[in-house]
């Protein structure tokens, strides 16, 4: 039963008494209200709010020229005239909350874009400040917590560059980090670089060499990687940072696959025939590329002056006049099948 008192959306509703009242002004044409107040029993405040209650819901309105004179309203005009400010409201609030949609929308492409190039600075970030470089290897190695990898191309180390190391290996294997280092096999032939490793891997540290290894790679704890950049021109190359977990899993995988391809370099022994026979191999093998000796001294990581000593030597021992008579003589020797482990004597 409805009360005659505003609902929770704002409008007045009709109660038993008003309604009969309105019907009563049906019958009449007009709104009397001593006449409905008679046949209904109501008192004047009783009529007095009858009559603001259907005025309220706009079932009566003034006639023209007699504003004191009321006469009933049709339902759906009285409705009508009700609502419609609401309606107008609603269809207001329709309109800008789709405005608001739209230009929110908009935003879709711009908030991807943004999102991609974030991913991409998260993931890559490739620093040409030479010393910053230097400052985030410190602070990375420095909280390394399990393990550090890292591939050292090129040969020998410069004696000053294997002094820092040194102390910074020794410090990250005291705090229970494993440490894995490749180097080349021409690293072998290096007293300091002997003495460097004689003394990290009494400490636990893992050193292997190989005939040719990739560009300089540092991976820790297998998080963040270090690259060396590309296309620095005639600048000091920077450093590429990887922290991409797919890109840095491949990394670690690519690393594991040159440590099982590598060969532990035991500082008593790194005068064997074994390291000199691989050595040769590994030249004989780009040899018969078509490498030059300049290509060949580059990816073995040595000189090109003792890279020519050793050609010599190969192709004297060999019996060749030529690069190519000395690739066919290690074959007929069954140097190419026997690999690194095959005489050349």
């Amino acid at each position: 039963m409805v009360t005659g008192e505003s609902s929770d959306s704002g409008f007045a509703e009709l109660d038993d008494v008003s309604a009969a009242a309105y019907g009563l002004a049906v019958e009449c044409g007009r709104f009397l209200r001593e006449q409905i107040a008679e046949q209904l029993s109501l008192t004047p405040q009783e009529i007095a709010r009858v009559e603001q209650v259907l005025t309220g819901v706009r079932l009566l309105q003034s006639m023209p020229g007699d504003p004191c004179a009321l006469t009933p309203v049709t339902p759906d005009v009285a409705a009508a005239s009700l609502v419609a400010p609401a309606e107008r409201h609603i269809r207001d609030l329709q309109q800008a909350v789709t405005d608001v949609r739209a230009k929110l929308l908009s935003l879709t492409p711009l908030y991807f874009e943004g999102r991609r190039v974030r991913n991409r600075l998260e993931a890559f970030d490739v620093i040409t400040d030479v010393s910053r470089i230097q400052s985030m290897l410190n602070h990375l190695t420095q909280n390394c917590k399990t393990e550090l990898l890292t591939v050292q191309p090129g040969g020998a180390r410069p004696a000053y560059a294997l002094a820092s190391a040194r102390e910074s290996a020794l410090t990250t294997l005291s705090r229970g980090v494993a440490i894995r280092t490749i180097y080349q096999h021409t690293a072998r032939n290096d007293l300091p670089t002997r003495s460097y490793v004689r003394e990290v891997t009494e400490q636990g540290a893992e050193i292997r060499t190989a005939d040719e290894v990739i560009d300089r790679l540092i991976i820790y704890d297998r998080e963040v990687a270090f690259l060396p950049e590309r296309s620095a021109g005639e600048r000091i190359p920077g450093a590429a940072i990887v922290r991409e977990p797919t890109l840095v899993a491949f990394l670690c995988s690519v690393f594991e696959y040159l440590w099982d391809g590598a060969s532990p370099y035991v500082v008593e022994s790194q005068r064997s025939p074994a390291s000199s026979d691989e050595l040769k191999w590994s030249i004989i093998r780009l040899m018969t590329k078509g490498y030059k000796d300049e290509m060949v001294a580059r990816r073995l990581g040595m000189s090109v002056r003792t890279c020519r000593r050793h050609i010599a030597e190969i192709t004297e021992e060999l019996e060749a006049t030529s690069r190519f008579q000395a690739g066919y003589n290690a074959a007929r020797q069954e140097m190419l099948s026997g690999g690194p482990t095959a005489s050349m004597s």
